[in-house]
């Protein structure tokens, strides 16, 4: 191998390492740390939080759907909140305090940040599968 290829070599090897690390503790990419792990194994609230919404949306097809967006999202993590634009909840509204119509506890209960979700996902695509179809051609919903 050439010099200046070795040299580009262990640079890229480098960087990716680098970027590997950044991503895991969210810096300079742009999200939360709870964010950037959204691949761990889910913790009892995110799972009591997946449990429920199971329940409230019935539909195996329309929960993995919602499921697919809320991981994406938030990592199932109630009070993830978006550094940049300030995007809340499990469900990312934008404003968080949109999610006040579906119960005043918006900020602290997932059970009114699902009922919202799924309320803004049916009413502007229709349902949740529609919201996960979007979210594949755009990166957001």
């Amino acid at each position: 191998m050439s010099f200046a290829r070795n040299i580009l070599a262990r640079r890229k090897s480098a960087v990716a390492g680098a970027a590997v690390l950044l991503g895991a503790s969210g810096v300079a990419l742009g999200v939360s740390p709870a964010m950037a792990a959204t691949t761990a194994a889910p913790t009892s609230a995110a799972a009591s939080a997946q449990d429920t919404a199971k329940q409230m949306i019935g539909d195996d097809a329309q929960f993995q759907c919602f499921s697919n967006i809320v991981s994406h999202e938030s990592g199932w993590n109630p009070s993830a909140t978006n550094a940049s634009s300030g995007a809340y909840g499990l469900v990312q509204a934008l404003p968080g305090s949109k999610m006040a119509s579906a119960g005043s506890d918006w900020q602290t209960n997932p059970t009114t940040q699902i009922k919202w979700g799924m309320d803004y996902m049916n009413s502007r695509y229709g349902s949740p599968c529609g919201a996960w179809s979007f979210w594949q051609a755009n990166n957001w919903y």
